[in-house]
């Protein structure tokens, strides 16, 4: 007897694809109630800068798409350079989360233009379930 067995396809997209941003801006609503997994690997990529400016990258939840928590779910901390970021989205706590969108924050100081500029992207990557099982177990162990 043969199984045929397609597990639902993970979620691997871009909140914010590559992009220059000189302003505050938000990204679009991306629907996560399909993933079996309520976690998620953010991974920023910060590309480009100016001297003397920073990045603050958040995210936030909707169950519509259309209203928006009033605070972000998680944020980056702030960011000055060019460099790459991970950090672990959680939607255990909020069930009622079916879409994500990064919402993000410049400011500019010292001399110079005033605008700022940074190049970045977003990606959220879902974390199957058998590898938090298999950090869960193993953090355990090491405790």
């Amino acid at each position: 007897m043969a199984f045929c067995y397609n597990p639902p396809a993970m979620i691997d997209t871009f909140l914010v694809e590559k992009t220059v941003v000189s302003a505050k801006g938000d990204g679009p609503a991306v629907d996560i109630s399909g993933a079996p997994s309520r976690v998620f690997l953010l991974s920023l990529d910060i590309t480009n800068i100016i001297e003397q400016e920073s990045l603050d990258v958040s995210i936030y939840g909707s169950a519509d798409g259309a209203a928006w928590s009033p605070k972000p779910i998680v944020g980056f901390p702030q960011k000055f350079y060019c460099e790459q970021s991970p950090l672990l989205l959680d939607l255990a706590q909020h069930p009622e989360v079916k879409f994500v969108r990064a919402h993000w924050e410049v400011a500019r100081w010292g001399r110079g233009t005033e605008t700022p500029m940074f190049e970045f992207s977003l990606r959220l990557k879902e974390v199957p379930p058998e590898i938090l099982r298999e950090a869960t177990a193993e953090a355990k162990a090491m405790a």
